[in-house]
């Protein structure tokens, strides 16, 4: 069964250092019609979860923790039943937007996250 990646793009504000900027976020899915991964989980939780389609999600994969790639990634990963990972550096940007909860699980430089 062959991958597919998928783009969507969402829309939103980036907040940092005092200011606030309208930004678009690309979200990638990659994977089958049966399971997939999300990268990077951006300001509407609807939006991506639609993109899904009822796939089984491996996991929400966040390339860095700015407000505006992870804003989203709570409600998402609760709506999917999937684990949030984050290298542990940007756990401080995280905890700007999160500040009850923690990611699920660490990606660190090299780890590798099998799909299909």
């Amino acid at each position: 069964m062959s991958v597919r990646i998928e783009k969507l793009v969402t829309s939103g504000t980036f907040s940092l250092d005092g200011g606030t900027w309208d930004v678009d976020n690309n979200v990638w899915i990659i994977g089958n019609d049966d399971e997939c991964i999300i990268i990077d989980s951006p300001h509407d939780a609807a939006a991506i979860i639609d993109q899904v389609r009822g796939r089984k999600v491996l996991g929400i994969l966040l390339t860095h923790a700015h407000n505006d790639h992870i804003g989203a990634a709570r409600q998402v990963a609760e709506t999917v039943n999937a684990p949030v990972y984050l290298h542990p550096d940007d756990v401080v940007l995280w905890e700007q937007v999160y500040l009850d909860v923690q990611p699920d699980k660490q990606l660190k430089d090299g780890d590798v996250f099998q799909i299909a």
